[in-house]
């Protein structure tokens, strides 16, 4: 089984509808964000709502419900935590997790880019080939959706790849033809 990673920023939005959609469709799914924390809009664009990787989603959720902010609801933080809860306990940070995976869908190119650079850090030792590919998704709940149905396109034709190191270039230049987001690809080693 062709096992998975999303990732952006925060492993809250993007990340976590990719996870979502591949997990409803039985994919051996996993996600994580590779910011320094968990970055979620406050009362002001300067105060943002940080949390540790770690925290579960559900105790932000009841911080963000504490603090008694409409805002939270009608830019839909409250209902994304609680999409999050029930897909897993809490975020995740990629740089503090050593699994393999064959492929590694990243939301964004400044994530894609980190992502490339953590790998290439481990040096490669194992000599085990892993795909990575990024979605460029606007990080707006729309947008994650429409970013998540693309992920799962992508997951379909790739799990269908007979020969993955083979058919890679192609899948992407098909999923390209029919989808907004640009991607982008590379294969790296851990």
């Amino acid at each position: 089984m062709v096992r998975f990673a999303i990732i952006c920023a925060s492993n809250m939005n993007r990340s976590m509808e990719g996870h979502y959609q591949l997990q409803k469709h039985g994919y051996n799914i996993r996600s994580f964000g590779t910011g320094s924390a968990v970055r979620l809009p406050g009362r002001s664009a300067d105060k943002p709502n940080v949390y540790k990787f770690g925290t579960p989603y559900k105790r932000i959720l009841d911080d963000l419900l504490s603090q008694n902010f409409p805002q939270y609801t009608k830019i839909g933080l409250i209902d994304m935590l609680r999409r999050n809860k029930t897909v897993k306990e809490a975020p995740q940070r990629f740089h503090e997790e050593y699994s393999d995976f064959d492929v590694i869908f990243c939301c964004e190119e400044r994530v894609f880019d980190a992502v490339c650079e953590e790998l290439l850090q481990r040096a490669g030792i194992k000599s085990k080939p892993v795909h990575v590919i990024n979605i460029e998704i606007e990080d707006n709940h729309r947008e994650a959706l429409e970013g998540g149905k693309t992920v799962l396109e992508l997951a379909r034709l790739i799990v269908e790849s007979k020969d993955l190191e083979q058919d890679m270039d192609g899948i992407i230049e098909t999923v390209q033809k029919q989808v907004p987001h640009k991607l982008l690809y590379m294969l790296a080693y851990y």
